[in-house]
């Protein structure tokens, strides 16, 4: 979709301004990222657990896989805000500078890894 608007400008021009189009886009990702997230707890509740994960260690394990996560989600999408986030180069919407900072000064794609992190310490939980 994102590529559509970039080679169309078709959003842009339905919902009257790139960031009105962006902040739609960004509504509907999160939206479908809402879906996602119970879809997958409903999964792992229907799977059997791992004996060897069934004690305090694995779900405090987990708990603290989730927190370092979540600071990373949280902290990326503090950093970029709600344009730098969903797309918004797509729309045209650029920020005036590259974001070195934290967590970007750490990681590559601290929003990657840190969703990735979010998934992996719920399922040990």
């Amino acid at each position: 979709v994102a590529r559509w608007e970039h080679k169309t400008r078709a959003l842009s021009h339905v919902f009257g301004s790139p960031r009105a189009a962006c902040y739609c886009l960004g509504a509907v990702i999160l939206l479908l990222n809402c879906v996602r997230s119970h879809c997958f707890t409903e999964a792992m509740k229907s799977q059997p657990r791992l004996e060897g994960l069934n004690c305090h260690w694995a779900y405090y394990a987990g708990v603290a896989i989730l927190a370092v996560g979540t600071l990373f989600v949280i902290s990326s999408f503090s950093a970029l805000g709600f344009t730098g986030t969903f797309l918004g180069d797509y729309f045209g919407i650029v920020m005036e500078a590259k974001v070195t900072g934290f967590p970007f000064s750490v990681l590559d794609n601290p929003m990657y890894w840190g969703s990735t992190a979010i998934y992996l310490g719920w399922s040990l939980m």
